[in-house]
């Protein structure tokens, strides 16, 4: 992780985000700070089996803060040098903002400027959900085009951009290819 300060990984859903992450993570000799954006919710058992899972597969080195909402604050006041924050998940975060009727754009581009500003290394997990059928209803087609603008802002701000499919790490940033040039 030398040299990148800070990383989007995004993919589908069940796609091994999360596991490559925090392999990514426990490979450094850095302090391990785990941000969730979602926390268990009353009377949704699968969630709270998803939170549980996670934590058992993390183990004690990491430390854990919940953050739903505020996810650029959080950063701000936690980050620093010796320490990789790993965010999981944008997309629940995202959620979170239109639930709370938040200004979705402006929390985004907040959160891709607090990149720059954050000593330290921070990791981003978000989903792809653009790639599929266009949604029925209008909140699902919001929601779909705020996680692709999301996205967008995220991958601009970020040293590397990693897409994760079936497990497999696909390295969009930097370019493994050379520029183009005319």
């Amino acid at each position: 992780m030398t040299n990148c300060r800070s990383t989007l990984i995004f993919g589908g859903a069940r796609s091994g985000k999360s596991e490559f992450a925090e392999e990514l993570c426990e490979k450094s000799d850095l302090e391990l700070l785990y941000v969730a954006t979602s926390a268990p919710q009353m009377n949704d058992e699968e969630m709270s089996d998803r939170i549980n899972l996670h934590q058992e597969r993390r183990g004690p080195r990491w430390k854990l803060i919940e953050e739903p909402v505020y996810l650029a604050t959080c950063l701000r006041q936690h980050a620093r040098e010796g320490q990789v924050i790993l965010v999981d998940c944008l997309t629940l975060w995202l959620s979170n903002l239109m639930f709370e009727n938040k200004y979705v754009e402006e929390h985004s581009m907040q959160l891709a400027q607090t990149i720059q500003d954050c000593p330290g290394t921070l990791i981003f997990i978000s989903n792809e959900v653009g790639q599929g059928v266009v949604p029925e209803h209008a909140l699902s087609r919001k929601f779909r085009d705020y996680q692709g603008l999301m996205n967008q802002y995220m991958a601009k701000q970020c040293d590397r951009v990693i897409e994760v499919r079936v497990g497999l790490p696909l390295i969009l940033k930097p370019s493994p290819y050379p520029a183009i040039t005319l």
